[in-house]
């Protein structure tokens, strides 16, 4: 899971549906050629279009990185402040993932309607979080299928 999660060139829109790039990824100099200095010189404009047809687009740059379990990142654009992905092995040989999402929406219209429409951004924001969910099951599966062939 973490070669996936954690792919330098940041491609979340290759498995989560309704995820595309907004633009292509600026990289600053990085300090190596080790992944973890890779990815934190990295930063991906990713567009999120959501079910009641608004798209978010939302810059992802990791800003720590503990292989294989954690990446820590900031997010700037429609939505601000920080995320953790955190990656644990399950005594089944499965991976647990958990995401920590702390930001707050930067665009009026969003920030004036969340007093009556949070519970409708929220049940979006869990559908897109499904839908990504899913996207991962089935790329990890396939990467699996491909690999034992």
């Amino acid at each position: 899971m973490w070669a996936v999660i954690a792919d330098v060139d940041m491609s979340w829109p290759k498995w989560w549906p309704h995820c595309t790039f907004a633009g292509s990824l600026v990289r600053a100099e990085s300090r190596s050629d080790v992944q973890e200095d890779i990815l934190t010189a990295t930063t991906a404009n990713l567009n999120f279009k959501a079910i009641l047809g608004y798209t978010l687009t939302i810059s992802i740059h990791p800003t720590k990185v503990i292989t294989p379990s954690e990446i820590e990142f900031d997010a700037g654009g429609h939505l601000e402040g920080t995320g953790k992905v955190t990656l644990s092995p399950e005594p089944n040989g499965s991976t647990q993932m958990d995401i920590e999402w702390l930001v707050r929406p930067t665009q009026r219209w969003m920030n004036v309607l969340t007093p009556i429409a949070a519970p409708v951004f929220t049940a979006a924001h869990a559908l897109m979080m499904r839908q990504g969910e899913k996207g991962l099951t089935k790329a990890l599966e396939d990467e699996t299928r491909a690999s034992t062939k």
